[in-house]
């Protein structure tokens, strides 16, 4: 895996963006998206070098919205812009008995809704482990893979385990999207050495815990579920509460917010940036409610950051009295299968 600031090669023929845009918001949890607004606004995104999308076949219209944005790519731009686009989508069944047919359906729709005859990346999800059916789909998309459908394989919140179960099957992965964020340390314990020995890369998704790292929350009181107005607020507020409640929480911030303030940026590229550090991580992923709101500037300003040695251990020194989610929780996508 070679990283520059701004790109990581995955593969010889897949150069992705670091810092990625996340279409999980455009999936309805998030409030509504105007279609034709959001095309309007991958385009520049697009325009300024943020080429990488993530998606999901579930992530409401997000797959369409690919589609729709590279016909408007190709007639406004030219169509050789298109060869700069990177779409990294999943594929999140659910578990039970896994038939050939059934796995060329979904990836064949995908392809038909994003406009595209190969998929960049598939990421694939499973729910749960006792059913080993994630072996046989994993077989069928290595088959598609030949097949010239998808050029590459990636995992989604996989752990540890099943990770070096997959790779030892001799399925080829080259990334598992996992959450990592300055709360979530998981990742650094167990995945992260795995991957470094099989040359996989790690995606990161919540590094800015929903929109709560950032300036708006510095010093605020905490807030109650009524106040927390996305699903990714809900959801990362849990993680907070289990790393070490509000208080710590406020902490953190304030130690963010002052390293931001020394490097004349703000706090989301500032915890962009120091997992973007961290070993195999080969990118980040911010969400964007794309054609509501944009950040194009904070997010181009993470590749010309750096943190000191003094900026990470000012952050270490917060988070050694935070808990240890790996006990709390379990390892990478344990989440989503408790």
């Amino acid at each position: 895996m070679a990283t520059s600031d701004r790109s990581v090669t995955l593969a010889p023929d897949l150069t992705l963006c670091r810092t990625l845009t996340g279409m999980w918001q455009v999936s309805g949890a998030h409030g509504a998206i105007d279609p034709a607004a959001a095309v309007q606004a991958m385009l520049s995104y697009h325009d300024a070098g943020l080429t990488t999308w993530d998606l999901a076949d579930h992530y409401g219209p997000a797959e369409d919205l690919i589609g729709a944005f590279r016909r408007a790519l190709a007639a406004q731009r030219g169509s050789a812009e298109l060869a700069r686009v990177q779409a990294l989508t999943k594929w999140v069944p659910q578990a039970g008995p896994v038939r050939r047919a059934q796995v060329e359906a979904a990836i064949d729709r995908s392809r038909r809704r994003m406009g595209v005859d190969t998929l960049d990346l598939l990421q694939f999800h499973w729910w749960e482990y006792a059913d080993p059916g994630y072996l046989t789909a994993l077989d069928h998309l290595a088959e598609l893979r030949e097949r010239g459908w998808i050029a590459h394989l990636a995992l989604t919140n996989f752990d540890t385990q099943r990770l070096r179960e997959i790779l030892d099957r001799g399925i080829p992965i080259v990334s598992n999207q996992v959450q990592y964020s300055l709360v979530d340390l998981r990742p650094s314990r167990q995945m992260a050495q795995l991957c470094a020995e099989r040359g996989v890369g790690l995606l990161a998704y919540g590094t800015l815990c929903g929109g709560l790292l950032s300036e708006r929350y510095v010093g605020a009181p905490e807030p109650s579920r009524a106040d927390l107005t996305t699903a990714s607020q809900r959801k990362y507020k849990q993680m907070i509460d289990l790393w070490g409640g509000w208080a710590l929480f406020q902490e953190l911030l304030a130690t963010l917010k002052a390293i931001a303030e020394r490097r004349g940026a703000s706090i989301a590229p500032v915890a962009l940036r120091a997992i973007l550090d961290q070993p195999v991580v080969a990118g980040v992923i911010v969400g964007a409610r794309l054609g509501v709101s944009a950040h194009i500037p904070e997010t181009l300003g993470v590749a010309e950051l750096s943190l000191t040695d003094e900026d990470r251990a000012s952050i270490v020194a917060v988070q050694a009295r935070g808990a240890d989610l790996l006990h709390r929780i379990g390892d990478c996508g344990d989440e989503y299968r408790r």
